[in-house]
């Protein structure tokens, strides 16, 4: 059984990948602090990304690293900086050092947000990050490529959409995937042995994705779960808009017109 390291465990993502990996890995967590709930095959470092020795510790003699761990939402400038510039950085170089071979790295849909909604892109496409979270995602990518080309540290980008049991809105109809494709996608970057660097989209099976999810599917990627399941409900129960017209045009959604205050449905949290 291997092992990996999961940096940001304590985040819903997180607990969701726990779930879905538990007695298929031996999990080491990482987070600001440990959480309450440690499982058979769990362990815990906590680890501030920021802190290069706390990160040189956690990552020591793993199999592989499932990235998650930063500044989830719009923030500022220092802080965006600070944890997902400089601390991925601080990880990218961990591993390199404990000569981790292979990372998959939590990117985002915010990436490429200020594409329409009306086109469709690919893992090729040009980055248009919507928000400095964005950017900081567009640097975590090629950050990624560089540490893949020049050190051998084998990395899968994937641009999550959202993850949860099912999606809540008009636009997650869009981006949703279920924690399980979610854990395969996962699972094809830890363990597929011809990665080198690759992008995929984080992405359920769904008919109304804004996104060419190929590179996934030759990769090995099959969705189990549509977002098509629940439109109905979602469309009984939601609002089409958002009433900005802005961000209703652009595939980041709220991201695309937010300051510091970020999504308004999430906390601002390190």
């Amino acid at each position: 059984m291997k092992t990996i390291l999961i940096t940001g465990a304590r985040g819903g993502v997180g607990r969701f990948l726990r779930a879905e990996f538990r007695g298929r890995y031996r999990l080491r967590l990482s987070d600001l602090t440990d959480p309450p709930d440690l499982g058979p095959n769990e362990t815990s470092v906590p680890a501030d990304l920021r802190d290069m020795a706390a990160l040189r510790e956690a990552v020591d003699g793993v199999d592989g690293v499932v990235h998650l761990g930063g500044q989830s939402v719009e923030s500022s400038w220092e802080v965006i900086r600070d944890i997902n510039l400089d601390g991925t950085h601080n990880l990218y170089e961990a591993a390199r050092r404990a000569g981790v071979r292979r990372v998959v790295y939590a990117s985002s849909n915010h990436a490429v947000g200020f594409y329409p909604r009306g086109e469709t892109v690919g893992d090729r496409c040009y980055p248009k990050p919507d928000s400095r979270y964005g950017l900081s995602k567009v640097f975590g990518e090629a950050l990624a490529s560089l540490y893949a080309d020049k050190y051998g540290v084998e990395t899968c980008c994937i641009r999550i959409g959202n993850v949860a049991p099912e999606p809540m809105d008009h636009r997650l109809l869009s981006i949703w995937i279920s924690p399980r494709d979610f854990a395969q996608l996962v699972g094809i970057g830890l363990e597929h042995p011809d990665i080198r660097f690759e992008i995929v989209y984080g992405v359920s099976d769904n008919q109304r994705a804004w996104w060419d999810n190929s590179n996934a599917h030759r990769l090995g990627y099959q969705p189990m779960d549509r977002s098509e399941d629940f439109a109905a409900k979602v469309m009984a129960n939601c609002p089409s808009g958002t009433g900005d017209a802005v961000a209703d045009r652009y595939q980041g959604g709220l991201f695309v017109s937010a300051e510091s205050g970020g999504d308004p449905f999430k906390a601002d949290q390190r």
